[in-house]
């Protein structure tokens, strides 16, 4: 078949995404990375814990797919996530392994001693929050983020300067201390914060294009989602050229968590065109696998992993995909589920049945068809089902409602 960059044999989404109007309001770097921060910031998620070994394994897994770094952990927080750290690196899995510090200097020490690639090294960087959270006066921060990043520059550590709540700082403090620590103290990259998801889409160009203009340091951008756009914010980030995502599988993460690695991902391929290099078909396994670990259940119906998304009730798509399943699949979907290594598309039964849905389960269950007024009869005894249990009706239920009318 011809192939777009909007429609292949796998993928089926919008020739306006493609449109050189909108493509030339696109700034993406080359070598985009994604930075994988599940297994430290997704930890702080209420109640989720990783033992040791599960890190270990999620670890592994993230490396299969090609996640290009990972933040293992907090060497500070407990012996534990110290030693889980110290195994990832020693297995030396191919992503680059970073840890996440305080500006302190013996957080940076534990780091470098464990032997990560980089680090990334948090601060305070909202003047209120300092203030009032943290009781310290605005010169302290500097100070402090001057000697830390100093202190990392020694030992030779790539350095993220991780400014907490950053995007709810006054602007012009927020550069002064960007500034100044790019200057005083170190920084191979800057991290923008948005620590409490309140950056609008909109803002995310003028952010970058400002932060910029003061220093000349690699983006990344660190997004959450308590009103639901972090992985949207996240790809406008790259968009207006960040060079690194930090991203979570399935979004777990402090409060609404962060913005979520598969849709990031897999908006880039398929609505813009850039290509990270992921196996992409490792998606779903991951997300089950990171659930099964901590009980964390995912919505049936969220996008990309949601276990009940390739599923099939209504009986107008039913049509539909009795008509294009063998030949033209994507008329169904913007993408196929084996991109994701998700389970095919199923036709279930329901209230939204229709004719369409009872010919496939009769053909299905081996039964002929039957006049139009017996499968009108089985259809309306189906949905009746479907009410009454406030659900989906079984393929042992539809056959036994089949034959009471067809005996």
């Amino acid at each position: 078949m011809d192939t777009t960059p909007w429609k292949t044999d796998k993928w089926f989404t919008s020739p306006w995404n493609f449109a050189d109007e909108v493509k030339s309001t696109y700034h993406f770097n080359k070598n985009i990375k994604l930075h994988d921060i599940s297994l430290r910031d997704g930890e702080q998620q209420a109640g989720l814990i990783f033992s040791k070994d599960e890190k270990v394994r999620l670890a592994e897994k993230m490396a299969e797919i090609g996640i290009h770094r990972i933040e293992a952990g907090m060497p500070a927080v407990s012996p534990d996530d110290k030693a889980a750290i110290t195994q990832i690196v020693k297995m030396n899995l191919g992503p680059e392994i970073f840890a996440f510090c305080r500006c302190v200097k013996a957080d940076v020490e534990k780091a470098a001693d464990i032997g990560v690639s980089g680090i990334v090294i948090e601060i305070p960087s909202s003047d209120h929050m300092i203030e009032k959270a943290y009781k310290w006066d605005l010169e302290k921060t500097i100070d402090l983020s001057i000697e830390a990043t100093s202190y990392a520059k020694e030992k030779g550590l790539y350095t993220v300067f991780f400014p907490i709540d950053m995007s709810r700082a006054d602007m012009h403090w927020a550069m002064t201390l960007i500034k100044r620590v790019a200057d005083e103290g170190h920084m191979d990259a800057l991290a923008i914060v948005d620590t409490f998801g309140g950056l609008n889409p909109s803002a995310i160009p003028y952010l970058i294009k400002t932060v910029k203009s003061y220093i000349d340091k690699p983006i990344e951008v660190h997004f959450h989602d308590d009103f639901g756009l972090g992985s949207a914010n996240t790809i406008l980030g790259l968009a207006a050229g960040a060079d690194v995502a930090h991203t979570t599988i399935s979004a777990i993460g402090e409060r609404a968590g962060n913005a979520s690695y598969e849709e990031v991902a897999l908006s880039l391929l398929t609505m813009y065109g850039v290509d990270l290099g992921l196996k992409y078909d490792k998606i779903y396994e991951l997300s089950k696998m990171m659930c099964e670990m901590t009980g964390m259940q995912v919505r049936p119906n969220q996008g990309i992993i949601g276990d009940k998304i390739a599923e099939i009730e209504s009986g107008i798509i039913t049509g539909w995909y009795n008509n294009v399943k063998e030949h033209d699949p994507l008329e169904l979907t913007p993408y196929l589920p084996e991109l994701t290594g998700h389970p095919d598309n199923v036709i279930v039964l329901g209230k939204g049945s229709g004719l369409p849905s009872i010919e496939y389960y009769l053909k299905k269950t081996g039964f002929e068809i039957p006049p139009a007024e017996k499968c009108m009869d089985i259809l309306n005894a189906v949905k009746a089902t479907a009410i009454q249990k406030h659900g989906l009706v079984s393929e042992k239920k539809f056959v036994e409602i089949t034959k009471k009318f067809l005996n």
